[in-house]
């Protein structure tokens, strides 16, 4: 056996050194309560951020799941009203209806038929008409198209209804267009009277 058979130390034979050599510690780091006091306020700020961040992500879901719902309640509220007026014309059309024949009025059933079935559309998705006639003016229920003078009402009393008013739930979605009482003036009374005293 020559000197190069023989195996080096360090390959073959596992030093003493390595199998005994003590792990390290962890070291111990020493801060003073001034910087224990500071790192404690930066703990507590980090958390109020994280927190204030959550609840800032919360509100805005909530605010754009509100305007996706508005959203879509103002795109079927709009859907709605673009019906209502085909039916007001329908329903004006179909109460003429008795002065016409017996086959108008054949056809005329099945067309009030069809009209029921639009309002309980209506109805089953909270659209509702609205009482105007007898009501004091409200200019977020009507609109006035024209002032009547008359004696037979309070002023400020819609007498007579031109179009239907219509609600969606509580809101209002048409505002009914009416004609609205105002005082008789002194020069009408004079006349109500001449001409009340001449048919006499």
């Amino acid at each position: 056996m020559t000197i190069e058979d023989i195996p080096d130390e360090d390959e073959s034979t596992p030093s003493l050194e390595k199998e005994t050599k003590p792990k390290k510690e962890p070291k111990t780091v020493h801060i003073s309560d001034l910087e224990l006091e500071h790192l404690k306020r930066e703990i507590h700020d980090y958390k109020d951020k994280y927190l204030r961040s959550i609840a800032e992500a919360e509100n805005l879901r909530k605010r754009l799941n509100k305007e996706r719902q508005e959203m879509m309640q103002m795109a079927i509220q709009s859907v709605i009203v673009d019906f209502l007026t085909p039916l007001d014309h329908m329903e004006k059309a179909l109460s003429f209806t008795d002065q016409m024949s017996e086959e108008v009025n054949n056809w005329a059933t099945g067309f009030k038929m069809i009209l029921n079935q639009f309002k309980e559309a209506l109805t089953n998705n909270d659209v509702h008409a609205f009482k105007s006639i007898g009501m004091p003016f409200d200019p977020h229920h009507h609109e006035a198209v024209e002032m009547i003078e008359t004696t037979e009402f309070p002023e400020g009393t819609v007498v007579e209804e031109n179009t239907k008013g219509y609600k969606m739930g509580s809101k209002i979605i048409r505002p009914a267009r009416v004609k609205v009482a105002k005082k008789s003036s002194p020069e009408t009374h004079i006349e109500e009277n001449l001409s009340s005293s001449n048919t006499e």
